[in-house]
């Protein structure tokens, strides 16, 4: 069977395609998908691959494969406030798939299966959370990322999607590293 690496797909595509095909469904356009890998092909050219994705966008809104290659281009080039803006739709989707409320704060631990990891939806969640929430402390909204941790650990208290290193991040903030 020939891999990914094969083909001479880019990884991060040929993840995200997998983990949507796992995950949400499938159903990505073939058109779509050569956007996907024609934005991976030309990472190193902001304005080629932000094209493709968004040609991607165009003819598969809200698919998973699509909004993570989105989140990824984004995150990579540093361009937080728009991954940002991409990680509460991923946050909506994932809401959606899960049959959760559309407001984080409102989901409650027993709403879905958080404490089974291998249960594929809710770990997208809480991921997603997390990003969500590193997003938020790293842009300054720390009482926003703050409170995004808590309810990860609230949904997540055996801690298998590693929340606990971004509280520990947050209680560090403002404290002199010298003392």
């Amino acid at each position: 069977m020939m891999g990914a690496a094969d083909r001479g797909e880019p990884q991060s595509v040929t993840d995200a395609a997998v983990l949507a095909n796992a995950l949400l469904g499938g159903g990505l356009p073939p058109e779509a998908e050569f956007h996907l890998w024609e934005a991976g092909l030309s990472y190193h050219l902001d304005d080629v691959a932000e094209h493709h994705l968004r040609e991607a966008q165009a003819l598969a809104p809200g698919h998973a494969a699509v909004l993570i290659g989105l989140y990824r281009f984004y995150f990579y080039k540093g361009r937080l406030a728009d991954a940002l803006t991409v990680a509460k739709l991923c946050l909506e989707k994932a809401a959606r798939e899960n049959r959760l409320a559309a407001d984080w704060q409102l989901v409650a631990a027993g709403d879905a299966a958080f404490g089974h990891y291998e249960n594929m939806l809710p770990r997208f969640y809480l991921f997603t959370l997390k990003g969500y929430a590193y997003l938020q402390m790293r842009l300054g909204n720390l009482e926003e990322g703050r409170a995004a941790v808590a309810k990860l650990l609230e949904l997540d208290p055996s801690d298998k999607v590693g929340a606990r290193v971004l509280l520990e991040v947050l209680e560090r903030v403002g404290q002199d590293d010298d003392g």
